[in-house]
């Protein structure tokens, strides 16, 4: 069932064997799962079915360096469905290095490994509408009348994989895709509902609750629930634990300094010039699985090279001409561009930069328009209707260069370090919370993977004879952080480990520091990967919801205390 906040008197109690708080992908993926498991489920949502600004503000914060971080309320939404209902679809899963402490990545090693999740990707996938969980060529293509391409033919390399996909979602929002179900279901759903507060007044009972809940026109009651779970976001999940001061003070399981620090994002970039004229044949579009499913090769940097070369995990695609620069003579591309005033932030940062303005650099991509108007109607026609109007939607924008030279667009695996991190400052919100100050930091370590690992592709290319790979090594740190900390990728602020010298939670979620509080997300990340988030998250949240369910047995512990003064629901 679906509820508003505002419908419930002040004052009130609600009872519950479990509270979650974020209706994004993770706390979505926990309320289906947990349906026909018995438990009372309550689903605390700061906002609504649609977006309202006065909720969204709640967000916003400040940045340490606005040149590396995106303001604090974007790639971020507070409503249901969350951030799902702004992502692009990418799914992949993490790789089996990800998991492995590395000597040459500080503070790697999660307390699982890859087997931990392979039981949940499935169920995942499905959730995310990405279709069968196959995620290399063979695997999703394995038939002779519907082969995948190959990317760059004969190119043969024991350094980069050219087979492993990335699949799309719709992109499915989780609030919309699911609200009917849980509308009809047993989890209450609480809308415009703001979870402020975790009180733990003892370390006795290691016990946390009941929670302290807040609508924005100032009313207050409190959940009492055997078991918490945080699945509010990277940035809100360190927030929430330390505008609540625990035990120690410093703030709900920071009693060692560990909340909000090992901030990850992932470090991406477009540099050079890739040119494989040499190739046998080129394929960089998206192949279509027998399912609908959007599925897109990429260079990847195979595990073994990663150690040989001390680097991060590293993939790489196939990209377009700069769009803001008219000298590509595209008319796609400088459509693209004419189009800039309508295309939301989030899109508009990673496609045009810090783009070149003026008039005559805006009559140059006119001309460009003018002169490749065939090209131009086609690539539009096709974007209205397999995009635009479509359910599932073309993924992004393909242009092939007719002389087979492509820019290389690269995504790759951020270090944790300890002095990145997500702070909260003097500043209060509407509902009374301090708001959170922003410090992402890159690193050397950052900067190697990405410099060894564009010469190790272009020795590879140069060796294969395909082509050839172009670009200033001098310029690499200057690309790999023109957009700043990539996207709405919040990772590593609560990290899983078994040291709570090191970490917030243990390897199935739990605070360390209480034994009924729990989160959900990236936030639990010990290393970033290659990968984007949102599919490991849910694997996650299925994972938790598992352990909730069969192992944990939230019922097992103490019945929350209520208040005198309240009334209970």
């Amino acid at each position: 069932m679906i509820l508003d906040a505002n419908d419930i008197p002040a004052g009130t109690e609600l009872q519950a064997d479990l509270c979650i708080a974020g209706a994004g992908a993770a706390g979505i993926t926990l309320a289906l799962a947990l349906e026909a498991s018995g438990l009372d489920v309550i689903l605390l949502e700061s906002g609504g079915d649609a977006p309202e600004p006065a909720v969204q503000q709640l967000y916003t914060g400040t940045v340490a360096d606005a040149r590396l971080h995106p303001p604090a309320d974007s790639y971020r939404v507070r409503r249901f469905g969350g951030s799902t209902t702004l992502w692009g679809g990418r799914c992949m899963p993490l790789d089996a290095i990800d998991f492995e402490a590395r000597d040459y990545m500080p503070h790697s090693g999660w307390p699982i490994g890859l087997d931990a999740l392979m039981p949940w990707y499935e169920q995942a996938n499905a959730l995310c509408e990405a279709g069968e969980f196959a995620y290399t060529a063979e695997q999703a293509f394995p038939r002779a009348d519907h082969p995948s391409r190959p990317m760059i033919g004969n190119f043969e390399s024991d350094v980069f994989s050219t087979n492993t996909l990335e699949r799309f979602s719709c992109p499915t929002d989780f609030g919309a895709r699911y609200r009917n179900r849980l509308a009809k279901g047993r989890v209450r759903v609480v809308q415009h509902a703001n979870l402020c507060h975790l009180p733990q007044t003892t370390n006795a009972t290691r016990l946390v609750g009941p929670a302290q809940v807040k609508t924005l026109d100032g009313k207050s009651f409190t959940v009492a629930a055997r078991a918490y779970v945080l699945a509010t976001g990277g940035l809100e999940v360190p927030r929430l634990l330390l505008n609540s001061p625990g035990v120690s003070g410093n703030g709900l399981g920071n009693a060692h300094d560990v909340v909000g620090r090992y901030y990850m994002s992932h470090i991406a970039g477009t540099i050079g010039t890739l040119d494989l004229s040499g190739a046998s044949s080129v394929w960089h579009g998206y192949d279509v699985s027998d399912e609908g499913i959007y599925c897109r090769r990429r260079l990847a940097l195979r595990p073994q090279a990663q150690h040989d070369l001390h680097a991060g995990n590293f993939i790489a695609r196939l990209h377009h001409p700069r769009i803001p620069d008219a000298g590509h003579g595209n008319g796609i591309l400088s459509a693209l561009y004419l189009a800039r005033p309508i295309v939301p932030y989030e899109y508009a940062k990673r496609l045009y930069g810090d783009a070149p303005g003026g008039a005559g650099n805006w009559l140059a991509h006119a001309r460009n328009v003018i002169t490749d108007a065939p090209n131009t109607v086609r690539f539009l026609t096709h974007w209205l209707t397999h995009r635009t109007l479509a359910t599932r939607k073309f993924p992004s924008v393909i242009v092939r260069p007719a002389n087979l030279r492509f820019s290389l667009d690269f995504h790759a695996e951020q270090a944790p370090g300890e002095d990145s991190r997500v702070m909260i400052g003097d500043e209060r919100d509407a509902l009374g919370m301090r708001r959170i100050h922003i410090d992402w930091r890159y690193t050397r370590q950052d900067v190697e993977t990405v410099t060894r690992s564009l010469a190790a592709l272009a020795q590879e290319i140069h060796r294969t004879g395909v082509g050839s790979f172009s670009y200033d090594p001098a310029e690499v740190e200057a690309e790999m952080t023109r957009y700043g900390a990539y996207g709405g990728h919040h990772i590593g602020t609560a990290r899983m480990g078994n040291d709570p010298h090191t970490s917030v939670v243990d390897a199935n979620g739990r605070l360390h520091e209480a034994d009924n509080v729990f989160i959900a997300g990236a936030a639990v990340f010990p290393t970033s990967g290659q990968a984007n988030p949102t599919l490991s998250i849910v694997a996650l949240a299925l994972r938790l919801a598992d352990h909730l369910q069969r192992q944990a047995n939230v019922t097992a512990l103490p019945v929350p205390v209520t208040s005198t003064s309240s009334t209970a629901i």
